[in-house]
């Protein structure tokens, strides 16, 4: 009964969300709402799927298509077709649909977000459809499609974080690439040319961005996700507000995002950087004649990194024996590398993504797959967006010094086991 209460409450307060935001983009709700179809029909020769997605890059959305062209014409029971809906829309939209019966038969959705779709009851139920083919997948992707013992979606692509480094000014200062915390700093500093070039640059802004920079330095202590309060959580807090405090990493990156530490690395201004395969082609196309390379995120502990990247989920609903079908599609061998290389991911099985001579003999995407066997899941948690908040607000309260590393910690410690009761 109160799961019940709880969830129309959920949706009464977006209804209201809704209602107060067609006053200042009327036009934009409007078409977004009025133009979602409903889940998939039955015609006298062909099932008809819809997929939402979120993509609003175009080579996102061709990859996608091209993937379900394939699809459909592999065989001629089912039609698959696809509606971008808005991020920012995505989780109103399934839930406001749950209501209204709008809802589509798979929905691609970030990592992260799957427990908590999965938590409303959104997502069918596929646990014996899964746990015979888990060990196939990397423990990271496979874990953030797992909700108290059951499965409710399966990984699209994935992706990670690793360190990219300029190859000319870690040779100019005689350093190799740092394996470890400790390796790091010292390369950091000695890298650091004031006025000119920070010795390393992550992004920290106040959003989920922030924590997913972050909790590879978490997790490489030995911590949980959720312990940042710990000893080991307060230690790697520290370890990154400490090279804020002597000048090897710049205060500014509170505001930048992954995309700004880009432009950090090809003009020369970070030596260094966390980010991930995304920006490759892009640090090609700014800076062709960079000379630069990556290795794993140096270590504390043990190696880890942040798991990037989405799942498919099945909505509950007539169809779901097809939505099954069409994904089964999409995990064939020659199916999924093509698709993977098309999106700029990693395949999420092991088996194809290590047998990828694209990604095994790249001396870039090959460090990503290693990474991978490190990368844990966001949570998983049904409360991930809280929890990743209180993670990003502790980040900005120390590395701008309006509390220290342990009590900026601990605070966040509160609010986090007072969402996870």
């Amino acid at each position: 009964m109160k799961k019940i209460l709880s969830f129309l409450l959920i949706v009464m307060l977006i209804a209201t969300t809704l209602l107060v935001g067609c006053g200042k983009n009327a036009k934009s709700d409007t078409a977004n709402t009025n133009t979602v179809p409903n889940k998939s029909t039955a015609t006298s020769s062909k099932v008809k799927l819809v997929v939402w997605h979120y993509w609003d890059g175009q080579q996102q959305r061709d990859a996608l298509q091209k993937l379900i062209d394939k699809f459909n014409a592999s065989q001629d029971k089912i039609e698959v077709s696809s509606v971008f809906i808005p991020r920012t829309e995505l989780t109103k939209q399934l839930t406001m649909g749950v209501v209204a019966n709008k809802l589509p038969d798979i929905a691609i959705v970030d990592n992260p977000d799957m427990a908590s779709f999965a938590s409303m009851g959104i997502f069918a139920d596929i646990t014996d459809k899964v746990a015979p083919i888990k060990d196939e997948f990397y423990t990271g992707p496979i874990s953030s499609c797992e909700l108290n013992g059951k499965y409710y979606g399966v990984p699209f692509g994935s992706n990670d974080l690793a360190l990219f480094y300029n190859k000319d000014m870690l040779s100019a200062e005689n350093i190799q690439p740092p394996t470890t915390w400790d390796e790091l700093k010292i390369a950091a500093k000695k890298l650091t040319k004031p006025g000119a070039t920070y010795g390393l640059a992550i992004a920290a802004p106040k959003n989920e961005e922030g924590t997913f920079q972050f909790l590879p330095w978490l997790l490489s202590t030995g911590a949980k996700f959720n312990e940042i309060g710990s000893p080991q959580g307060i230690k790697a807090l520290s370890y990154l507000t400490d090279l804020i405090k002597d000048h090897s990493m710049s205060g500014e990156v509170i505001n930048w995002t992954q995309n700004d530490l880009e432009k950090q690395f090809v003009t020369k201004k970070a030596a260094m950087i966390v980010d991930g395969p995304w920006i490759i082609n892009t640090i090609k196309s700014d800076a062709p004649s960079l000379n630069w390379g990556v290795v794993k995120i140096p270590k504390d502990k043990i190696f880890s990194s942040d798991l990037g990247g989405e799942n498919w989920g099945i909505i509950k609903g007539p169809h779901e024996a097809e939505a099954w079908q069409f994904i089964k599609f999409t995990e064939q061998k020659n199916i999924m590398i093509e698709y993977a290389a098309d999106f700029g991911y990693i395949p999420p099985i092991k088996d194809i993504a290590e047998n990828d001579d694209a990604i095994t003999k790249d001396p870039v995407m090959s460090v990503f797959l290693d990474e991978l066997q490190y990368a844990m899941p966001r949570g998983p948690h049904p409360k991930w967006p809280q929890i990743s908040d209180a993670i990003s607000t502790a980040m900005q309260e120390s590395f701008t010094q309006i509390k220290t590393p342990e009590q900026a910690a601990k605070d966040a410690q509160v609010k986090i086991d007072s969402i996870i009761k």
